[in-house]
């Protein structure tokens, strides 16, 4: 199903991988519980942001399913 919104939803979420991804690597190699502290904050946020995100794909693509269903 080609839908901008989706598009734009799954680029966000492979967005938020990336940087999951990136904020891994951080945390293993620092030694700093501080920094380690701010790391872990930083990919909780981050992975509350994927959840809602697919939460919202879920609802739109529920909701675009409806439409080609009531146009059929």
């Amino acid at each position: 199903m080609q839908d901008p919104y989706l598009d734009e939803l799954k680029n966000d979420f492979n967005k938020y991988s990336n940087e999951l991804k990136k904020l891994k690597k951080k945390l293993l190699k620092t030694k700093s519980s501080e920094e380690q502290n701010k790391i872990i904050k930083r990919i909780d946020s981050i992975a509350s942001k994927m959840e809602n995100n697919q939460k919202q794909s879920v609802k739109v693509t529920k909701s675009r399913i409806k439409e080609r269903k009531a146009r059929k």
